[in-house]
């Protein structure tokens, strides 16, 4: 009986290790979209904001928005599995 016992110890850990690892990439993902969001779309917006309009500006924006997205997506079906 208390190998199987051991057995059970041992999975048990292992599913919570990789339950822990899961959440920690999670979190590295969705801290990638806040960043790419501060970096991408609110710097963008300051410069629009500032009388600097530029097309170059709205494409930033979208390019944020987008990748935002992306990242948060990932790290949401990552913390999911």
């Amino acid at each position: 009986m208390g190998s199987w016992s051991e057995q059970q110890e041992v999975k048990k850990e292992v599913k919570e290790k990789e339950k822990t690892s899961r959440e920690t990439l999670g979190k590295f993902f969705y801290d990638l979209a806040k960043i790419s969001f501060t970096a991408l779309v609110v710097g963008s917006v300051v410069s629009v904001a500032t009388q600097q309009e530029k097309v170059e500006n709205w494409v930033l924006i979208l390019i944020g928005i987008f990748v935002t997205y992306i990242f948060s997506y990932i790290g949401y079906k990552i913390i999911k599995q």
